[in-house]
């Protein structure tokens, strides 16, 4: 067999070690993620705005992103490998249902979550669902990151990455819920086919159900709790990103070859993203968009940003004069 061969069967290898259950959810919520975009190029409904299609089509693929991530991450665990799998187990079931249930009333041009229409059987039916799926979610992620938390799951700079990114995802999916138990929105609104539903919340705050921004369609009249949420989540994608590029870069710089160098690095990295989930998440507190941010908001921001640079730099600086200091001969 050549070398090509065996690096080819070794990579199947590892991926046959991810978490299936995990990986199967990856993999349907990405052809989900498909089938929702076609739905917004020839579905003209709309909901609040916006293409019935698009909501799906965001949790599907904010979940199969992680749903793979989170995959790959229970393959590295030396502890609590059979809870984790069970946990794992229950996540994807959980998210299936949830995003299943979001998808069916998106094709059914009607809404999902805040939904109060006591009228509609399938809502009712749906409602379990919707409200019992999170907690789920929030319960099995917070499983995960306290087996994740007992044990290391590689060198430095990866276990740093896990833990603080486990973290960041596990805030992301409890701002929400906080928010939702203490901005309460009663109002009636119009679905896409023409009826009047009451709704019990909104992801915005100040303006409930405020939209517009491109892509995320995020509210830019008012706070809107899902952008801290998608910050949140998304952080551990980030910090492996990172830890992966550094070691990348370690080929060519002699100073990034140390492990310790590159861990402080991540966790520059995580101090300065968990300081911008901490300004966006105030900032949604004070009822103020993304887009629109206040001069108490860019200070906040700029404050971040040069603690996370005066960090980073100390970092290098000491990376490289240790690095300087081995290779100088003794005299």
């Amino acid at each position: 067999m050549s070398l090509l061969d065996s690096a080819h069967s070794a990579r199947l290898g590892a991926w046959r070690t991810w978490h299936r259950p995990l990986v199967i959810c990856a993999a349907l919520l990405a052809a989900l993620v498909v089938v929702c975009g076609a739905g917004t190029a020839v579905d003209g409904r709309t909901l609040l705005g916006e293409s019935v299609w698009v909501k799906p089509l965001k949790f599907a693929f904010a979940f199969a992103l992680y749903a793979g991530t989170l995959a790959w991450l229970l393959t590295k665990l030396d502890k609590g490998r059979r809870l984790a799998w069970w946990v794992g187990t229950v996540f994807a079931v959980a998210v299936a249902a949830e995003v299943g249930a979001i998808t069916l009333q998106a094709a059914r041009g009607t809404f999902s979550h805040f939904n109060a229409g006591q009228s509609d059987p399938v809502t009712l039916a749906l409602v379990p669902i919707l409200t019992l799926g999170v907690m789920i979610i929030v319960i099995a992620q917070l499983v995960v990151a306290v087996v994740v938390l007992i044990q290391r799951t590689g060198g430095r700079d990866l276990n740093r990455a896990i833990r603080a990114g486990l973290g960041l995802a596990t805030a992301g999916m409890l701002i929400p819920v906080f928010w939702m138990a203490t901005e309460i929105h009663p109002r009636t609104v119009t679905d896409a086919n023409g009826a009047e539903i009451p709704m019990y919340q909104g992801h915005g705050i100040g303006d409930p159900d405020g939209h517009g921004m491109p892509l995320t369609n995020w509210s830019t009249t008012g706070g809107d709790f899902r952008v801290p949420h998608f910050f949140a989540l998304h952080g551990i994608q980030v910090l492996l990103v990172l830890t992966v590029a550094l070691i990348a870069l370690s080929a060519r710089h002699a100073w990034l070859r140390d492990e310790r160098v590159r861990a402080r690095l991540v966790g520059s990295a995580a101090l300065g993203y968990s300081g911008l989930v901490a300004v966006v998440t105030w900032q949604a507190g004070r009822g103020q968009s993304l887009i629109h941010p206040d001069g108490a908001t860019l200070a906040a921001l700029a404050a971040v940003l040069l603690l996370t640079a005066a960090a980073t730099v100390r970092v290098v600086v000491t990376g490289r004069r240790g690095t300087a200091a081995a290779h100088c001969p003794a005299t």
